[in-house]
């Protein structure tokens, strides 16, 4: 009987310790489980599955495009100067400014940077100045996203590197350590400085346009037929005037034409003339003091 108890005894310690066991796994086995297999927020597609083909594909087409526009247009106008000051004000007036210029009497060119969302509107104000007329016009785009979105991402990277550096000189110990570490330091901040100034000159063409203009001579339109109640007394009076001082003007080019063959050879012509007079006159008295007179025959 006593062995028998205890055998029993054995077997039910046995039993509790079993489900003791089982109970501490199962429960190891809960706490663990949502670590091993966390639930997928929704939208969020992991890495090498089509959603996250999707989402990049989404982002890239939400990108600003980034349009880089040049113009140029060619006008002719009577009044060359008076017009290149209205194309430069009508663009100084719109944001924008002179950044080159060249100009003659007949014939000036001025390069100008105008805000890139505004130069449509300037384009429409040029074909509208008085006495000009647009004879070319061209207006070019470049696309240059790509080359932002990668100046982006290589400034990213580059200041990281440089932030990288800075750390590592800051833990080290030896000299040489410190001399080396600063040395690759300058380097990277030389490349940095390299990347802002063509991130910089990439913006500046995408923010400002470039609008060349050329203005060149053109004659003057004739004047306007004159109206039929100008045709009177008064308008016969402008005719005759300007009939008169017409005909003026060309005596006076003849006289000015003629004069100085009229001085070298009139000269000549007047003083033979006059030593001819002079010695038929010296002849005339010269026979009349040697003929006998009349009364003394006689």
């Amino acid at each position: 009987m006593g062995a028998a108890l205890a055998a029993c005894a054995v077997l039910a310690l046995a039993g509790c310790s079993a489900g003791s066991s089982d109970s501490s796994a199962g429960m190891a086995a809960d706490q663990a489980a949502p670590a091993q297999a966390p639930l997928e927020q929704p939208g969020v597609a992991k890495e090498g599955q089509p959603g996250g083909q999707q989402q990049a594909g989404g982002t890239s087409a939400r990108q600003e495009r980034q349009l880089v526009r040049t113009a140029a247009v060619e006008l002719r106008a009577v009044d060359v100067t008076g017009t290149l000051t209205r194309v430069r004000d009508l663009v100084t007036g719109q944001g924008g400014y002179s950044e080159r210029e060249d100009a003659t009497p007949e014939r000036a060119s001025v390069t100008l940077r105008v805000p890139g969302e505004r130069l449509d509107g300037v384009l429409a104000s040029l074909q509208e100045l008085d006495d000009a007329e647009v004879v070319r016009r061209e207006v070019r785009t470049e696309d240059v996203t790509e080359q932002v979105v990668d100046v982006e991402a290589r400034l990213a990277n580059q200041r990281a590197s440089v932030a990288r550096v800075r750390g590592l000189l800051d833990r080290a110990g030896t000299t040489s350590e410190i001399t080396g570490i600063e040395a690759e330091l300058t380097k990277r901040l030389s490349e940095l400085e390299s990347l802002e100034r063509r991130y910089e000159a990439l913006k500046g063409q995408v923010s400002l346009s470039t609008l060349t203009v050329t203005v060149g001579s053109r004659p003057a339109p004739p004047a306007a037929a004159e109206e039929d109640g100008d045709q009177g007394f008064l308008g016969a009076l402008a005719g005759g005037w300007r009939a008169l001082t017409t005909t003026v003007g060309w005596v006076l080019v003849v006289v000015g034409a003629v004069l100085p063959f009229a001085v070298v050879l009139g000269v000549p012509a007047a003083a033979y003339l006059w030593w001819s007079r002079r010695r038929r006159g010296e002849a005339v008295e010269a026979v009349e003091a040697v003929a006998p007179s009349p009364s003394a025959g006689a």
